[in-house]
């Protein structure tokens, strides 16, 4: 009886911490401080939002052999890696992301997939039901650098490497892995990597991803982040140098991460010729021409070709191989520095990849550059692929082809550019920018997509049109913000429980964003601290925390309230014009023997008429209201004199907050001679508010003209799902 008594009291005890924190007489304000949200600042992540004095990340080098067999679509690969322990902890075990294991037959993906019946399938959604591709590592062994085996525990997409000794702090450790997988067909199975298959001429396009053992992050925000992947929360990985040996058929082309160390064994002299001239050119120059990639096609050669490539300090690798692409490149200058923008595509992708894909590289890597750092590494890569859009350092995979007949409309020419766009500025975030993509979508994507839309803004097209954006401008998220709540997550939501992923993860923080630029803080204060966020995580592991502190701490702005309703809630923004009540001074002493009573009816009369009297309210509650008008009306200065006759028009705007999410007021006042003035309020307006009061607030507006026309975000700046409130007419 006792324990059950002690356990009944910690069960009470921790009920009543629970009602205690859901008890509404707590600080209900939404402009309370997220301090209690957020981690608590350490030597590794300051108060200010920048890595701490004693910061640290671990890092992965890679070297590794991958080989390419073509006639039955499989990666072989072995890999040396050297992880050294930068933390203040020593290390029982590692991890080890096996992402390829989300396509075995036993995947844990396979098994949480919902579905029903009961109004039929479509043939994608029958086929996908049964998991009949041999997918998955077929990991031949771990070895140590004395060639020992490591004891290893596979679970699942990760894998467990048990150590004899713990790995000291500041030291390294050597593990050799072999192994080969299946490729997936991209276009039956899906995927981020895989194959495309093209019939016509029996070849094959590879874009090859995810497709090595990965070492997991272990950081001071997470630990070891070994959360299974699942499908949808993307990569978390540690930076690295690598070296990397991809040996193709003879007669492939291949891109890849990183620059190619033996250029002159794996192209002609014309090519190399063409590649030294697109160094310096102002417009694509075309290294491997379609005739060749044509007669490539032709020639299946059994003869294989090792293409050598390193790169420093990325955070992953992927790479292409194909007979099929067509190579174009043109030189980016960076200072001292020139950046070789390349696409690679079949001739499936002319005439709309010849026109656009590099032309967009070159665009983006300037506009991101200019909002963040000069892009640091020496070439961007823009692969084709039919129905693909995904990132990896320095490559990117893209759809977008014409049809057969090589013709395209405007949506698929701006849908092509936009995803080339976004993909190729994915080199920003996560890949320099390293946010953990298993925890934090919004980090890469939304930052990535908001990035995205300022490109498309630059965007200078031969039709004189303005690229199309499809998200960015507050109007667009509206439908979003307006929706089921059932089916809307907070933006701070892990990957794999995102409702509506794209609205939640790429157009909700992105379109936040940009209101946080052009509306809340002003496009300078914005891109100095968006600058200074980006310098400061550049080639580190930053967190939300790291962001939201940062953006407040450069600018000198609390934005508390903004992360907290934008980011924290799904509260949308819903503000309505309630009642507006216009008012003129007109002056009416008392007379000799007026009573204070008497004062309140007269101010009370002048109100139901439109007009008040400052002097009359200031001396309503006098014992002789007479004599203190005239005292009060004398004691008053020649400029304030003028004020209370400067025959101004006063409107009291009645607002109120129906969609629970804070956001600056903006109005557009309509005159009666047509002309018109706009009057921008701060969010801080509402800040005396919360979810116990009706969340109202009322504003007295000044004019020197008679006003016929109130309108509340005349703009469409705030995401406002109801604009059938926001107006008041005369």
């Amino acid at each position: 009886m006792k324990k059950a008594g002690i356990i009944l009291g910690i069960a009470v005890g921790f009920l009543t911490l629970s009602s205690w924190a859901q008890n509404p007489n707590t600080n209900q304000n939404k402009f309370r401080q997220l301090d209690a949200d957020l981690p608590t600042p350490n030597v590794y992540r300051t108060a200010s939002g920048a890595p701490g004095h004693l910061y640290w990340q671990n890092t992965a080098d890679y070297v590794m052999n991958i080989s390419l067999d073509d006639d039955n679509q499989r990666v072989y690969g072995d890999e040396v890696i050297t992880y050294t322990n930068a933390s203040p902890d020593q290390l029982e075990y590692l991890w080890v992301q096996l992402d390829q294991n989300i396509r075995s037959k036993t995947s844990e993906t396979y098994k949480i997939q919902q579905g029903k019946l009961d109004n039929g399938v479509s043939l994608y959604e029958y086929f996908r039901m049964f998991h009949t591709f041999p997918g998955g590592f077929n990991i031949e062994y771990v070895k140590d650098a004395k060639d020992q085996d490591f004891a290893v525990k596979v679970n699942h997409t990760m894998m467990r490497i048990n150590l004899d000794e713990p790995l000291q702090s500041g030291k390294s450790i050597e593990i050799k892995i072999k192994w080969w997988y299946n490729i997936n067909d991209r276009m039956e199975d899906g995927g981020r990597s895989g194959y495309e298959y093209f019939k016509e001429d029996n070849n094959y396009l590879y874009t090859i991803a995810q497709f090595f053992p990965r070492m997991a992050v272990y950081s001071d925000v997470t630990g070891w982040q070994n959360k299974q992947f699942l499908g949808n929360g993307e990569f978390t990985l540690p930076f690295g140098n690598y070296d990397v040996k991809l040996t193709v058929p003879s007669d492939m082309i291949v891109g890849a991460t990183g620059e190619i160390q033996n250029t002159n064994d794996v192209l002609s002299a014309k090519q190399l010729a063409r590649l030294e001239m697109a160094k310096t050119s102002v417009k694509p120059v075309v290294i491997v021409t379609q005739e060749e990639a044509t007669e490539n096609e032709n020639s299946k050669s059994k003869d294989t070709k090792t293409w050598h490539f390193k790169a420093e300090n990325v955070r992953d690798y992927g790479w292409c191989a194909s007979r099929k692409f067509i190579w174009d490149a043109q030189g980016v200058p960076f200072g001292d520095r020139t950046v070789m923008a390349m696409s690679l595509y079949p001739k499936e992708g002319n005439p709309l990849w010849e026109r656009y894909s590099t032309k967009a590289i070159v665009l983006t890597l300037e506009t991101y550059s200019k909002f963040t750092m000069e892009y640091p590494y020496p070439v961007a890569y823009s692969i084709n692929g039919k129905s693909i859009g995904m990132e990896y350092p320095m490559i990117c995979f893209n759809g977008g082809r014409a049809d057969a007949e090589g013709k395209y409309s405007d949506a698929v020419k701006y849908r092509t550019i936009l995803v080339i766009i976004h993909e190729v500025g994915h080199n920003y975030f996560p890949m320099i920018i390293n946010s953990d993509e298993r925890q934090w979508t919004w980090m890469d994507e939304g930052l990535n997509t908001f990035l995205q839309y300022q490109t498309e803004k630059a965007w200078t097209d031969e039709t004189g049109k303005a690229f199309p954006s499809s998200r960015g401008p507050a109007h667009k998220i509206v439908p979003y913000m307006a929706g089921d709540k059932r089916y809307i997550s907070p933006i701070m939501t892990n990957s794999e429980s995102i409702h509506q992923f794209g609205n939640n993860a790429y157009g909700k923080p992105c379109t936040a964003l940009n209101i946080l630029r052009e509306t809340v803080m002003g496009p300078e204060l914005f891109d100095y601290s968006f600058k200074v966020y980006a310098n400061r995580w550049k080639f580190k592991h930053p967190s939300p925390a790291d962001f939201f502190r940062t953006m407040e701490d450069a600018s000198a702005i609390d934005l508390d309230w903004f992360w907290r309703g934008w980011f924290y809630t799904t509260d949308h923004c819903d503000v309505a014009i309630t009642d507006v009540k216009e008012y003129q001074v007109d002056f009416t002493a008392p007379k000799t023997g007026t009573s204070r009573k008497n004062v309140q009816k007269m101010i009370k009369k002048q109100s139901n008429k439109g007009t008040f009297d400052p002097i009359l309210q200031s001396i309503a509650n006098s014992n002789d209201p007479a004599k203190a008008y005239e005292s009060v009306k004398a004691s008053l200065t020649d400029a304030r004199k003028d004020l209370l006759n400067s025959n101004a028009f006063f409107y009291q705007v009645d607002l109120q907050m129906i969609g629970g999410l804070v956001m600056p007021v903006i109005f557009k006042l309509e005159y009666t001679d047509g002309t018109e003035d706009e009057i921008r309020l701060p969010a801080e307006i509402w800040k005396m508010q919360n979810e116990r009061l009706e969340e109202t607030v009322s504003k007295v507006l000044i004019t020197n003209k008679q006003v016929t026309k109130i309108v509340l975000d005349p703009n469409l700046e705030t995401a406002d799902t109801d604009t059938s409130n926001n107006t008041w007419e005369r």
